[in-house]
């Protein structure tokens, strides 16, 4: 077995032994997440609605990498309450938690939106990672843990997408900054990503090379983003190296986003 320290993407000493529980997990960036977290020694639980799907993941992860496939749905206070519970009988009290669950992004015209629609974006993103903090609260003010959320950078800027989830992930990053002062005196640590475009299986089937190259010309630094700039950041903000770091929201975007 590979000892953690000596993989190319192990730089966090104090990660080794920690249980990391990353919701949105069985696909791109969640699943690059997770795996990331486990190569720098993190036991994680890979939580996704599609369980097939998360335990592809988790056995992704392999080389003694620890990791267990959860199926939950994180709009769900039961199935939140239920993926403690799971957490807490195979790998122990959660230490990092990685609010990645969420998607709906699809461009939507104001003029064209339903209340439904609305109800779900938000539920899917914003509500989704305040019942995953809620559920594991308990265990990160007992080990002084990190949170991690994930918002978008069209909750930064206008973009394509809808009203409702620039506005969902504009309340996670609110929803970060509160909790990271709230919970400060607990030496919890609450921090937020926002990336732009990073590429996925969905890019790579409908986007042409020429238009990739497009998009990726559009960005400052001249590419897209790829998942692993997502987990380098994760693993950061999880570890001890971020140690004097809270209530930040960190754009991964290419230069394009420069508050």
């Amino acid at each position: 077995m590979t000892d953690v320290l000596t993989r190319p993407d192990a730089r966090y000493a104090d990660l080794v032994g920690k249980v990391a529980v990353v919701t949105g997990g069985s696909r791109g960036i969640g699943a690059a997440t997770a795996a990331a977290l486990a190569a720098n020694g993190a036991a994680v639980a890979v939580v996704g609605r599609d369980l097939a799907a998360a335990e592809v993941a988790a056995k992704a992860i392999g080389d003694g990498g620890r990791a267990i496939a959860v199926a939950a749905d994180c709009t769900v206070e039961a199935d939140m309450t239920r993926l403690r519970d799971e957490v807490h009988a195979r790998l122990g009290t959660a230490d990092v938690l990685v609010c990645f669950a969420g998607g709906s992004g699809e461009p939507v015209a104001t003029a064209a939106e339903t209340a439904a629609h609305w109800r779900h974006v938000v539920d899917t993103n914003l509500t989704a990672t305040y019942l995953t903090i809620s559920a594991f609260l308990a265990d990160l003010t007992a080990t002084g843990g990190a949170i991690i959320t994930m918002a978008s950078s069209s909750g930064r800027q206008p973009s394509g997408a809808s009203a409702a989830y620039a506005a969902a992930k504009a309340g996670v990053i609110g929803l970060t900054r509160h909790l990271a002062g709230e919970l400060a005196p607990t030496r919890v640590r609450v921090n937020c990503l926002a990336p732009a475009t990073v590429e996925n299986d969905r890019m790579r089937a409908h986007m042409t090379i020429e238009q990739r190259q497009a998009l990726a010309a559009s960005f400052p630094l001249g590419r897209i983003g790829q998942p692993a700039d997502v987990a380098a950041a994760t693993c950061y903000l999880a570890s001890d190296a971020s140690s004097w770091v809270t209530g930040v929201t960190l754009d991964i975007a290419g230069g394009k986003v420069m508050p």
